[in-house]
């Protein structure tokens, strides 16, 4: 099996090059999928039988709580890409996930606290599901934290990618702390091995939203990891060439 492709990602030049190519199209993507999927969800899509309208926030809620988790676990793969490898492109890539994961993880607890007041008569509740989330914030917000209080890079890259690996135990448990403990939390809304229970005019929009959000992270995502390898490549004969087409 050849390997070339992925010493190839290893490199910030060659990423930094391609990248710049990709995000162009992302961003048309994501404005075409968001802007379909939340007029859809909001404007279009009928009011569930039980909530009303209320459950239109799952347009927002849902698509953020995939994220957050997902952001989770490319943080941790690339720290431990970092590790094995020794690859500076994954310790960029998991410095730059940890604020986007915060900030999706922010969002989902926002809307799960406005979705649940209507829903279940209360904005918080220490409950399984909302707990592990918010033991998820404090994750991300530790990894931060210790990035920004090592001044050595590669020693803050090794510490960093050590705190993710260890905090990827709480992934499985945001996942089935519905299903392990008696929540208030509802059971999860789309699973891979069962049918849907949502109506088709529900379900595909949210699908189109989910869809537009992953699509939107990467686009922030490699604004982030692009900005981040001018800066750590600021010295390299390639980024001084690539500057002065901008002087």
């Amino acid at each position: 099996m050849k390997w070339t492709w992925f010493h190839r990602l290893g490199s910030p030049k060659w990423f930094f090059e391609k990248s710049g190519k990709w995000l162009p199209w992302l961003v048309w993507v994501s404005i075409g999928l968001l802007t379909t999927g939340v007029v859809w969800g909001l404007a279009f899509a009928p009011p569930d039988y039980q909530q009303g309208n209320s459950y239109r926030i799952i347009f927002i809620h849902v698509p953020s709580a995939f994220l957050a988790q997902a952001c989770y676990v490319t943080m941790a793969i690339a720290g431990a890409v970092g590790l094995i490898w020794k690859m500076k492109l994954a310790d960029m890539a998991a410095k730059c996930c940890a604020p986007i994961g915060a900030s999706f993880t922010i969002l989902a607890l926002l809307t799960g606290a406005i979705w649940g007041k209507p829903t279940w008569g209360t904005w918080w509740e220490w409950d399984a599901r909302l707990t592990s989330m918010l033991i998820l914030l404090f994750l991300y917000l530790g990894f931060i934290a210790l990035e920004n209080a090592i001044d050595n890079v590669q020693t803050a890259a090794k510490a960093c990618a050590v705190l993710a690996l260890v905090g990827l135990v709480n992934i499985p448990i945001i996942k089935y702390s519905v299903e392990w403990w008696n929540t208030l939390h509802q059971p999860a809304t789309l699973k891979l091995t069962e049918k849907p229970s949502m109506a088709p005019e529900m379900l595909v929009p949210l699908l189109i939203c989910i869809a537009g959000f992953y699509c939107f992270f990467l686009v922030v995502f490699l604004y982030r990891l692009r900005n981040e390898i001018l800066w750590r490549e600021r010295r390299t004969q390639w980024v001084r060439l690539w500057m002065k087409r901008f002087q």
